[in-house]
């Protein structure tokens, strides 16, 4: 059973379409919502979720149709190949910290609208993305993307998960912003004058070796491997949401969690709070994301789902998943057989 997949909400969806509406009919849109096993019926519930193979198909698939595999976000399409390309030009950098410079002066040759400067200051290197116009108004994807493509590269190549110091974006704090401890593993600040992620320099002083081979199969698993990282950084969320993943059952009360990660359930109660989150809320999050995948990719029934997920009966089950996604699950499967027979 696999428990740590990860669901994405509907938000994230809309804003990745931002750029394909330039360009496409909302017939076209909507054909290749389908294409992804999306069913047009989700976007009619605000809470809804997809999961994220769905996320990624529907990605491939604008990237595809559009020649663009920055989907429309900047002003000039970025054309297919442009991440290959890249990728071979940080191959025989010496260093990280070379590799990412490298990184910004290329993606300057193709944004018109924005700059990406790299600066280094009392031993931190910063990748701002600067608006070279002061009438842009940012598309929330097309940043979050870039920073998330910088920061996937940047640990591909180390073979590793680098650690952020700070990231700041550009724009107000988003509806979605609670997926973001899912995404960014640093400290984030919105509303900032542009956008930008922090490294320490310590972390980019480092060589690396990589070859055309595994460079080729990191951008064919493009954009799942730089989209949908899992950060290793032993915050104590990461490690309790491993050893649920790993105990494959939702029945941990706080107490027992706290004595698998040696410390009170005050103690974990508090650290979990810094870090913005709760145990139940972990508990949640991860049965709720296993019950959409489920309820998606299989066709158990749904008594035998809510037991997968914990509940003991399926009152229970339907109240919760309705507060997770406003549906029942039976209308949320419905939605995606009908989607499945056209």
């Amino acid at each position: 059973m696999q428990i740590s997949s990860l669901t994405i909400p509907l938000s994230f969806v809309h804003n990745m379409l931002a750029g394909a509406k330039r360009k496409m009919s909302p017939q076209e849109i909507e054909a290749l919502v389908e294409q992804a096993g999306i069913s047009l019926s989700l976007f009619e519930q605000p809470a809804a979720r997809v999961t994220r193979e769905q996320f990624v198909r529907l990605y491939e698939r604008i990237a595809v149709t559009t020649g663009d595999e920055m989907l429309g976000l900047w002003s000039r399409p970025i054309r297919s190949g442009t991440l290959k390309y890249l990728g071979l030009s940080l191959l025989d950098a010496p260093t990280l910290l070379v590799a990412l410079y490298r990184f910004t002066r290329f993606w300057n040759l193709l944004l018109d609208d924005y700059q990406f400067e790299f600066s280094k200051e009392d031993q931190l290197v910063t990748i701002a993305l600067k608006p070279l116009t002061t009438d842009l108004r940012p598309i929330v994807f097309g940043h979050e993307l870039m920073l998330k493509l910088t920061h996937g590269v940047v640990s591909w190549l180390i073979g590793k998960r680098i650690p952020i110091e700070a990231i700041g974006f550009g724009f107000e704090r988003p509806a979605h912003f609670s997926e973001y401890a899912n995404l960014f593993p640093g400290p984030i600040t919105f509303d900032q004058e542009y956008t930008f992620l922090t490294f320490s320099d310590e972390q980019l002083l480092k060589g690396f070796q990589r070859s055309k081979m595994e460079l080729i199969r990191f951008v064919r698993s493009a954009p799942d491997d730089w989209i949908f990282v899992t950060f290793d950084h032993n915050v104590i969320s990461t490690r309790l949401r491993r050893f649920l993943a790993q105990r494959k059952s939702f029945d941990l009360t706080l107490d027992e969690a706290a004595d698998v990660l040696f410390m009170s359930s005050r103690s974990l109660t508090r650290k979990l709070s810094k870090e913005g989150t709760t145990f139940q809320s972990i508990k949640d999050e991860m049965r709720r994301d296993l019950a959409i995948e489920q309820l998606v990719k299989t066709r158990d029934s749904i008594s035998q789902i809510a037991s997968k997920v914990g509940f003991e009966n399926l009152p229970s089950f339907h109240r919760a998943f309705n507060s997770w996604t406003g549906s029942t699950p039976n209308a949320y499967r419905r939605i995606t057989i009908q989607r499945s027979a056209k």
